[in-house]
């Protein structure tokens, strides 16, 4: 976590280098249990726990709760709590947790009282854009209202910047400006997208970056980690794969990350495709072998898994 020159927070999830981030909460500082007032948090922290990785984004959960938290005491001791907006930024590749993550602060500014609803209602350019003068306006602004006691989530929001300077895009952006700054209390606007993009994107409009005092930084997911998120999703469904097929996946991840562009590797989502696809592919083999087994309904075998362009979609 880096604090920048313009007031922003910078936040690394799913690091793998450890001692490399200053940790603001030491963990031998904190108490090893929570009062039982502190429900909220703890019931947060059980939904975190089932994410793979993010160690970075679970601690500043807690920071972020601990500064409501300590403000509402000061507040109630007649001290200055000034409130702070709390719009973020999340950067980093597809299928790396930004919408889950979303959420995740949304139940907990629910929670909290933050928010008066937590709701997270998603958007991106075709939900903002209009087709002429003044509709791009009242179309950000009816979503902004919508959003209104909960979050705004825009993917891919460095996409209302492409058209250049005769494009509505640039409308929707002056919009969300205003009104950030006008109702900054009554909803948190969240904008996402790929790294570089973004980093384009806040220089399109002089208020854009003062505005987000929190950066999240969304990394890709390591193999081991997918293969973790892998194993996860197929317990849910109650699967498992044979050693062959675990040693194959992990084979065809290392070669996907290492052939195909940051962009195109949608890492979690990729693995979830990949495992939907092979599922399929399983029950038409068992129905042409008529083999209904326990271990044969649960077993996803190497020649079920299923390879093809379409994983990273």
């Amino acid at each position: 976590m880096r604090m920048k020159n313009n007031g922003q927070i910078s936040i690394v999830l799913n690091s793998q280098k450890r001692n490399s981030v200053r940790d603001t909460l030491k963990p031998d500082s904190l108490p090893q249990t929570l009062p039982q007032e502190h429900v909220a948090l703890k019931e947060i922290e059980e939904e975190l726990g089932a994410l793979v990785g993010m160690e970075e984004m679970k601690k500043m959960v807690k920071e972020i709760y601990a500064w409501i938290y300590v403000n509402k005491k000061r507040e109630a001791m007649g001290l200055k709590a000034g409130k702070q907006a709390l719009h973020m930024m999340f950067k980093g590749n597809p299928g790396t947790g930004k919408t889950t993550v979303a959420r995740i602060i949304g139940k907990l500014f629910l929670k909290m009282n933050v928010l008066s609803k937590g709701h997270l209602i998603e958007a991106e350019r075709a939900d903002l854009v209009g087709e002429y003068i003044g509709h791009t306006a009242q179309k950000t602004r009816d979503l902004i209202k919508k959003s209104l006691g909960g979050i705004l989530f825009i993917d891919e929001a460095y996409s209302l910047g492409r058209g250049g300077e005769k494009d509505f895009g640039k409308e929707a952006i002056d919009t969300l400006v205003k009104h950030m700054e006008d109702k900054q209390h009554e909803f948190i606007l969240i904008l996402a997208g790929y790294s570089k993009e973004m980093d384009h994107f806040l220089t399109l409009n002089p208020g854009l970056q003062s505005r987000f005092p929190l950066v999240f930084h969304f990394p890709d997911y390591s193999v081991d980690q997918l293969m973790e998120i892998g194993k996860r999703m197929l317990d849910e469904k109650q699967y498992v794969l044979s050693s062959d097929a675990e040693r194959k996946i992990r084979d065809h991840l290392h070669s996907a990350k290492n052939s195909l562009s940051p962009m195109a590797f949608s890492n979690g989502r990729y693995v979830r495709n990949i495992l939907e696809k092979s599922i399929r592919s399983q029950a038409m083999r068992l129905l042409l072998e008529n083999c209904y087994s326990r271990n044969d309904l649960i077993t996803i075998r190497s020649n079920d898994l299923i390879f093809t362009k379409g994983n990273s979609e």
